[in-house]
C-alpha cells in the first residue's frame, strides 16, 4: 500500500490545526509576531532534538559550504511571513476560508515551480487538464466564500 497519500493528508491535519492553535496563542498574547516566534522556537527545538537523538547530524563542513546562501535564510524567512499571515488571518477570516485562499496561492506557486522546473525541481508541464482543475479550484473558493469581502 501507498502510504504517502495518507502522510499528506495527515500533514494537512496537522498544519491546519497548529495553524488554529497558534493563531489562537497569538490573540490571546495580542501579538500574531510573537505567537509566531513561540511556534517556530518550540519546532525548531523539537527538530533540533530529533536530530541529536537519532544521530542524523553527521554532515561535513564541505557539504554544509555547498549549500548556496540565499537557501540558509529565504526558506526560513518566508515560511515565518507566510505562518505569520495565517495566524494573523485565521482570527479575521475563519480558518476555512483562509486555508481555501492559502491552498490556491500553494497550488498556483506548485504548479508553476514544476511546469518550468524552478529549483531544480522535475519539469511537469501545465495541461489542459490541469487548467480545469485551476478552474474549478478557483470556482470552488468562490462558492465556498459566497458573498464575503474581506477588504477592511
Amino acid at each position: 500500500m501507498n502510504y504517502l497519500p495518507l502522510l499528506a493528508v495527515f500533514a494537512g491535519v496537522a498544519i491546519s490545526l497548529q495553524a488554529t492553535l497558534n493563531a489562537r496563542l497569538g490573540v490571546l498574547l495580542h501579538n500574531t509576531l510573537l505567537g509566531t516566534g513561540i511556534a517556530f522556537m518550540v519546532g525548531c527545538l523539537l527538530c533540533l532534538t530529533i536530530v541529536a537523538v537519532t544521530g542524523k547530524f553527521d554532515m561535513k563542513a564541505t557539504t554544509l559550504r555547498t549549500v548556496p546562501v540565499y537557501l540558509w535564510f529565504t526558506g526560513g524567512a518566508l515560511g515565518a511571513l507566510g505562518v505569520g499571515l495565517l495566524y494573523f488571518l485565521i482570527p479575521q477570516m475563519g480558518i476555512g476560508p483562509m486555508t481555501i485562499f492559502s491552498l490556491a496561492g500553494q497550488l498556483l506557486v506548485a504548479t508553476a515551480a514544476s511546469h518550468f522546473g524552478w529549483f531544480d525541481l522535475p519539469q511537469n508541464p501545465v495541461t489542459f487538464q490541469k487548467l480545469i482543475g485551476f478552474c474549478t479550484l478557483f470556482t470552488g473558493v468562490a462558492l465556498i466564500n459566497g458573498e464575503k469581502v474581506y477588504a477592511y
